[in-house]
């Protein structure tokens, strides 16, 4: 079925069998709904973009998705319970958790105490255990993503990432993902596996410390120090850090799998023989107000406003990074950011030995400052600069002779 409005272009009212309430949040790949069954059980159905449904390879991959996340078991995910891939606007339906994000709550309460860290990231990391065991990466784990409901920590929108990834629009303008929680793999492109969840886990970490594991910045920034540089733990109890160190290691292989975080999260005395640790309950949280919409509870993140594309283009000494905010040019890991109104034109060569792009940046003041990247994949070179043209004609007016 597909979605339906009473007059073929006003509210929406149906999503297959399902009445539509309200609009919980926007974002990059789609909308989610509060809706209800005919027998009146609510559900978060999530109906994504129709320019996705128009790729090639999304439908294939989302209904692969869909199966995995059906097993997904668990106590602290919101499981899938029912899906139309083949609808001309593919939607999937979970159970509709109610209750505060953890960004709504740091946002009015503060940041947690060393206590409530580690029941969150305990409460996390059996997320991903039940994620991982189906097959499934979550790929976009975010303080947004993580509703604090009256029973514990729920992680929701898994089971549409991957789908996603591979589509022409994550090259114009779609992040799957969030900066500042992408762990460096997912950042420079490349292929993602459980460790890519672990790395954002030790993100949320932080950041319901207070913190910031990369600090402020355009996204293209955050995403550049999440390969470049350390995060910042400082936030953080020092009990936490080596955990968290563990868990944001640059090098995918070396971070803890979900279990072995369960057991380094697990407060000492649960080592005990046999005697098992009995843990505060979460307060409970009343439901989010009917409205406005969240951002935050969206299904993913875009690093650009929605339809302007982005490039991300990165080795691993140099990047060239440009979103809405401007372009940035980091050489030997130092990134220097150049908004758009100092910015008169962009050139590119493809230049010396081996696959390399030099692009610079012609700036108001005269200067002409440059870097190179280099790539051993012709056809992420050609990405790279297909994303770059779309950059300079979206973001620089044209030059006139």
């Amino acid at each position: 079925m597909t979605p339906e409005s009473a007059c073929g272009g006003g509210a929406l009212e149906r999503i297959g069998s399902y009445a539509v309430e309200r609009v919980l949040g926007e974002g990059g790949m789609g909308t989610v709904y509060l809706a209800r069954s005919r027998g009146g059980r609510a559900v978060a159905v999530k109906v994504a973009k129709p320019e996705l449904a128009r790729d090639a390879g999304f439908r294939e991959r989302f209904r692969a998705e869909i199966t995995a996340a059906r097993a997904v078991g668990g106590f602290h995910t919101a499981p899938v319970v029912d899906a139309d891939p083949d609808a001309p606007t593919p939607w999937l339906a979970t159970a509709y958790i109610p209750g505060l994000t953890l960004a709504q709550l740091l946002a009015s309460q503060g940041p947690m105490a060393e206590d409530g860290l580690r029941q969150l990231g305990l409460a996390l990391a059996e997320a991903l255990q039940a994620i991982h065991r189906c097959g499934l990466v979550h790929r976009d784990l975010k303080p947004g993503n993580i509703i604090m409901a009256d029973d514990g920590p729920r992680v929701v929108d898994f089971g549409i990432a991957r789908a996603v990834e591979g589509t022409r629009l994550t090259m114009t303008g779609i992040a799957v993902g969030t900066p500042g929680f992408l762990a460096p793999e997912q950042a420079e492109g490349l292929p993602v596996s459980p460790a890519a969840d672990i790395f954002a886990l030790g993100a949320v970490l932080v950041a319901a410390a207070g913190g910031s594991a990369f600090g402020d910045g355009t996204p293209a920034s955050l995403m550049y120090r999440s390969v470049h540089h350390q995060p910042d733990l400082t936030a953080l109890p020092p009990a936490l850090r080596d955990t968290v160190i563990a868990c944001m290691t640059k090098n995918a292989q070396q971070r803890p799998t979900a279990e072995q975080l369960l057991d380094m999260l697990a407060p000492r005395e649960r080592h005990a023989a046999h005697e098992p640790t009995l843990v505060e309950p979460f307060p409970a949280f009343p439901p989010p107000p009917p409205h406005p919409p969240t951002p935050s509870s969206s299904l993913a993140t875009v690093a650009s406003p929605e339809g302007a594309p982005q490039l991300l283009a990165m080795d691993r000494k140099n990047a060239v990074v440009a979103d809405s905010d401007g372009i940035s040019l980091g050489i030997n890991g130092r990134p220097t950011d150049f908004p758009w109104y100092t910015v008169r034109a962009i050139t590119h060569t493809e230049s010396g030995r081996g696959l390399g792009l030099t692009v610079t940046v012609h700036l108001t003041d005269g200067t002409s400052p440059s870097c190179r990247v280099t790539t051993r994949d012709e056809e992420e070179l050609d990405d790279w600069i297909d994303n770059l043209i779309l950059v300079r004609e979206h973001f620089l007016p044209p030059r006139t002779t």
